[in-house]
């Protein structure tokens, strides 16, 4: 094990352990392979040859085969291409199971950003503010074929429009007292507002009434550019 005093936290046990690997398991595999067995302790063994000069690449295997114990090399020649074999599966083995790993990885992701996407979808569905939940119901009223609707949207669309004038802090009895207290200045779109509820009380109050279908649209119009001046119906 290495000593806290030599090289500090983990570089000190990565060469330990590069060490062990390097010097212990490396030998004793190549050994456990060639066949060969322990060193009897009782014979003493020849002293391995000295190294004088610098042993080149090209020259490596020309080198083991002189240093050798007699059988060596040749056991440890003739059972490379199993070792070859079996590093060869274990690396296919290990790199489908890479690819495995990282394809579900991949379909885990698309699948977490599809469901968020679906959730955050959702969420913003539910968030649509109510005023524009009724905007949207007295498009649909306009743009029908039923007078009865055409008369109900412009009603619906008037009533919105005394909500906002009470959000502003304008009172009155009615909205056209309210709507007298507007300051031009203030209100841009204020002209609209009253052809608009002009409109409205002919529809309520003129028996027979009946509005032709591109007009309804218009007036519908109008009240549109009043709400959208003070972000009373945003997307």
């Amino acid at each position: 094990m290495p000593s806290d005093t030599t090289l500090p936290g983990a570089l000190g046990w990565t060469l330990w352990y590069v060490g062990e690997i390097a010097f212990k398991w490396v030998p004793g595999f190549v050994v456990s392979l060639a066949g060969g067995q322990p060193a009897d302790t009782s014979v003493a063994s020849a002293p391995p040859p000295t190294i004088t000069q610098p042993v080149r690449v090209e020259d490596v295997v020309q080198f083991l085969q002189n240093t050798s114990a007699p059988g060596t090399y040749d056991k440890l020649y003739n059972d490379w291409n199993v070792l070859v074999a079996i590093s060869l599966t274990l690396s296919l083995i290990l790199a489908a199971w890479l690819v495995y790993s990282v394809t579900r990885v991949f379909q885990l992701r698309q699948a977490e950003y599809k469901h968020f996407k679906a959730v955050a979808h959702t969420v913003a569905a539910q968030d649509i503010p109510k005023t524009r939940l009724r905007w949207n119901h007295i498009l649909e009223q306009a743009n029908s074929e039923n007078p009865q609707n055409h008369r109900l949207a412009i009603l619906e669309a008037d009533i919105m429009l005394g909500e906002l004038l009470d959000e502003l802090g304008y009172k009155g009895e009615t909205l056209a007292d309210r709507m007298r207290q507007v300051p031009k200045l203030n209100f841009n779109t204020i002209d609209l507002a009253w052809e608009g509820h002009r409109a409205r009380n002919r529809v309520a109050h003129e028996a027979g009434f009946e509005m032709p279908p591109h007009e309804v649209r218009r007036i519908i119009g109008l009240y549109d550019k009043v709400f959208r001046e003070f972000g009373f119906i945003e997307e």
